[in-house]
This record gives C-alpha cells, structure tokens and sequence, in this order.
C-alpha cells in the first residue's frame, strides 16, 4: 500500500533537504516558508548547464548559456544606456517569443520591476498601464509598439523593439542595442525587493498592479516543485527515456506562463519549446517534433487537443502532465485526458495572479477520484473557507476561499484600499465561494465577485459594464457570464436602449471593441426597450438575466 498525501509531503520537507520548512515573517505575517530559498531570481537564472537547449521557437534553438549571455547584454543596456536603477518599472509587451524571456530574466537580475503588459490591450489600455506603472522603458513587438507610441512620447517612455521589419522614429531595434558579450551589471538584490507587476482585470473599470517580490515568485516556483517532488514519492512512475520538456501555450503575460511554466523551466534546465499562439494542429506537431512531457494551459487547451480530429496522427505519448488551471475542468474532460494518452495523467490547479499562480493542485488517481476538487496544498500555504464576516468556517461548509503563503503579492500598485480590502492579517481574500472536504480537498463552487472566466482570461464584469455605458445610445447595461462547451464562460450582455434610440449588435460590438481587449467584447447580447429586472433593494437581476440567455 502506497504512502498517504501527508507521509510523502513530511519526507520532502524534512529537516537538511532542498524544501526544509521553516517560520518566518513575511509582508508582517507569520508564514511556513521554504528556508533554503534563493535570495533573488538572479541566481535561479545561473542553475541550468550551459550547453542544454532551453528555448524551442520555430526553427530557433538557443542554448541557456546562449540566453544567459543575451540576458547579461540586455541587463547591461538597461543600467548604461537607459539609466535604469533598482525599483524603477521596465514595462515588456509582446507575443510570445525568446526576447520575452530574455527581457523579464535581465529586468529583475538587476533589481528593476517587470510589468507585464497583455497583448491583447488596446491602445487606451496599454496606456494606461505604462502610466498607471510608471515605466521607464518598454520592450515591445511592432503591433504593441503602435499602440503604445502616443502614450510612450507623453510620458516620455522609452521604447526598446523586438522583431521589428521597421525601425520607427524614436524607437530602439534590439539588434542595435543588446550587445553580446557585455557583463551583467552587479547589482544587491534582496527577496524582499519587488521583482513583478501583472495587471488583472479591474472590479471597477481598470485593471490593478498585483505587485510580487523576488522572495514571494520564488516561494511559489518552490511550492510547485515540493509538490511534484512529494507525488513521484508517493506515486512513482516508471522511469522516462524522455527529458523533461514543457510546451508554451498560454501567453507569458499571464501568471502560469511566466512562473511555473517559464521560470520553472529556466530554474530546473528544463527545454521550453514557446508557441507564438495557441494552435491545436501545431501544438500536436510540437509534442511529437520535440517529445514534449509537459502541457500546461487552461482545459480549454486540453478540450482542444484531445478533441482533435488529428490526434491519433501524432506521437503524444511522451506526454506525462496534460492539464493547468485557470478555470475548473469538466469531469468529462478528465476522464477524456485520462483514457487518451499512452502514459500522460490529468492535473489541475488553482491558483491567481495574488498567488504567483501556486495553490492547490490535483492530479493522477486523485483526480479520477475527485475530479471536481481542485486538489490541496503543500505546507508553506494554508487555505480556509470563511463567511461573508471572515469569520472561519468548519469542514463541509461552504463560503469564501481564503489563502496565507509566502508566495502571495505584497499589494496592488499604488492601490492601498484595494491592497486593504483583499489581504487581512497575512490571508488573501479569493472571491471564491467554495468548501473543504475532510482529507483537506478543495472545491471552487462559484465567484463572490461579478466575474467571468473565458478560457482562463478574467473578464470582470464591471469593466465591460463601463465601456458599454460610453455609448451614446445606452440606458442600462448588465454582463454576465454564458456557459459554453469548450470556453466554459462567454460574455453576455443585456442592454436598455434609450428611447428613440436604435443599437446593433455589429455597432455595440464594435463600440467596446475599440475600449477593451477583444476577448471581454460581449458574445451574446439581448436589447431591451424597457428597464433591465431588479430586486427589491434595486440591483440588476443577473442570475435571471443569465438564465434567459441561456434558455434561450
């Protein structure tokens, strides 16, 4: 009989080894962290042999002594030729590609603050966060750097390019500037310095900075290998003639791109093979082309690729990991993951932006077990479920997920009030409803916020809400999320036209196109000529609203 969930964690994290236990006080609050933590990213970036492959992009391999060394030239021009100190907002704004990885791996080695900008903002959004952040300098691809120009010349940004077929006026090509050979600047960088700024959609109309410290990314990069650690301890595995290799197919913007895929990666020597965007046909080549172990992204993904009508035309059975997180994967799905791969095993996690992507994670013959729980969570994070007072609840009962780790963000950019209302004495404040069952499962039931999760991509409802009302023709206006299949949530919208006012779908899309990123844009949208449905204290009755989309 194997050993249990909690035998195997107490092994990994004993006394003298590399996930050893201990208290300490971080953010003022006391925590269970990893003690052997490495002081800073900088010296995670050093771990890897030089002459392994690390990148995989099209026809490109680079080596991590090759990366290394362009992630010494870059740093150089950031601190010479830019002026960049420790602290100051260097903003990176592209698709996925190397000089991504490359920026983020030189912006903290030298102590300065990576901002994450999403590909998919429009001009007013991109300008926003340059400014909301403070940015000196962006490292942008030619589609983000024309959105970004006007924005860039007011605040007096400077704009370093990627890839670029036309060097524009003001602009910096990086072949010009990233000069192999430079050192690395030497700079004191501690775990308690601030390391990343990722923007997530905003309850009120704009997205927050969720601001975390070297100390907390690499807390959460520990948590996800203890974890693995503890399941080939308790469940192993018959050895593999394959390396390790991850597949990049979710944006490096977000959380789970850049920490426990990319950084991960980078820390273990492990080949990242990167996709400049999700495509099911190409991702299947990529497995069987460089024997991919490891897929990570949102079920979406999964739904994709073993739904595919070419999936019995590939060699997949290199894959160990098939799954992510990001929204709650069907049980159907599960079983689907399980049966399809010669030897691949489903997983799950949840985590958030404020988490650094860590959090209870799910897997193997667990997950066939429960395949509606999320799973559970190794030693350094603690989880509970409270009411709407923050008073705790016990086990079964239902009410808001709440987190304390090491691995949280210390706040909100510049947003005291947010910071206030979401992290208590040391605990974040998930705006999930959910319960524990007694063996420490976790099971997300619902949001507390008004939020939609499309294919992992937080859309808050709020924030469409507003672009909405900036139509002329617009009375009242409701979103909301719509079940769907594949994405799991699509935006829904219920729109009160002003009398004698008419309003298309064609023209209402169109309108919030141009103000938000294409994936918050409402899918399904009802026109009403009459107040939208309240309650008694007036608020809007998006249940009821939901339902009537849905049924109809």
């Amino acid at each position: 009989m194997g050993i249990t969930f909690d035998e195997a964690m107490a092994q990994v994290t004993a006394a003298g080894g590399q996930f050893e236990v201990g208290d300490a006080i971080v953010n003022g609050a006391a925590q269970r962290v990893f003690v052997n933590a490495p002081r800073n990213l900088g010296l995670f970036y050093e771990l890897a042999p030089a002459e392994s492959v690390f990148l995989v992009y099209e026809d490109e391999r680079l080596t991590f002594g090759e990366v290394r060394n362009t992630v010494a030239a870059l740093g150089a021009a950031l601190v010479e030729r830019y002026g960049i100190r420790k602290g100051d907002r260097v903003a990176v704004a592209m698709r996925n590609f190397p000089e991504w990885v490359i920026s983020f791996a030189a912006i903290t080695s030298v102590g300065a603050v990576s901002v994450s900008m999403n590909s998919w903002w429009t001009e007013d959004e991109m300008d926003f966060a340059l400014e909301d952040s403070g940015a000196r300098v962006l490292i942008a691809d030619d589609v983000r750097i024309d959105r970004s120009l006007a924005a860039c010349a007011r605040l007096g940004t400077q704009i370093l390019g990627v890839r670029l077929e036309t060097v524009p006026a003001g602009v910096d090509a990086w072949s010009d500037v990233v000069l192999p050979g430079t050192p690395m600047p030497l700079v004191d960088v501690g775990p308690d310095d601030d390391a990343t700024i990722l923007y997530t959609s905003g309850t009120t109309g704009r997205p927050k900075g969720a601001v975390s410290t070297h100390g907390a990314v690499i807390q959460a990069m520990m948590a996800f290998s203890c974890r693995a650690a503890a399941e080939r301890v308790r469940q192993p595995s018959e050895p593999s003639t394959n390396p390790p290799a991850f597949i990049l197919i979710v944006p490096l913007f977000h959380v789970t791109g850049c920490v426990p895929v990319m950084l991960g990666c980078f820390a273990g020597g492990v080949k990242l093979v990167i996709m400049y965007k999700w495509d099911v046909d190409k991702a299947l080549e990529l497995i069987e082309r460089e024997q991919v172990t490891n897929f990570v992204g949102v079920p979406t993904q999964s739904w994709d690729l073993v739904h595919s009508p070419r999936f019995s035309e590939f060699d997949t059975s290199t894959l160990r990991d098939i799954g992510g997180g990001g929204a709650p994967a069907p049980p159907a799905l599960v079983e689907k993951v399980s049966t399809s791969f010669a030897k691949g095993k489903p997983t799950i996690g949840y985590g958030m932006t404020e988490t650094n992507a860590y959090g209870p994670g799910n897997r193997g013959q667990d997950y066939l077990d429960k395949p509606t729980s999320s799973g559970r969570v190794v030693p350094i994070m603690e989880i509970g479920i409270r009411d709407a007072l923050g008073t705790p609840l016990p086990v079964g009962e239902r009410g808001e997920i709440w987190f304390k780790g090491p691995n949280l963000i210390r706040g909100y950019w510049n947003r005291p009030e947010a910071t206030a209302e979401t992290i208590v004495d040391g605990w974040l404040r998930s705006g999930d409803l959910g319960h524990l069952d007694d063996e420490g499962f976790i099971y997300v039931e619902d949001r507390v916020k008004d939020m939609i999760l499309r294919a992992g991509e937080n859309v808050y409802c709020a924030e469409v809400e507003a672009a909405i009302y900036e139509h002329p023709s617009v009375h009242e206006a409701a979103v909301f999320g719509v079940p769907h299949e594949r994405l799991g949530e699509e935006v829904g919208a219920a729109v009160y036209v002003k009398e004698g006012c008419t309003l298309s779908l064609d023209e209402l899309r169109a309108h919030v196109g141009v103000r938000i990123a294409s994936f918050k844009v409402p899918t399904h949208v009802v026109f009403f000529h009459e107040p939208l449905p309240r309650n008694a204290s007036g608020k809007i009755l998006k249940r009821e609203l939901q339902r009537q989309i849905t049924e109809g």
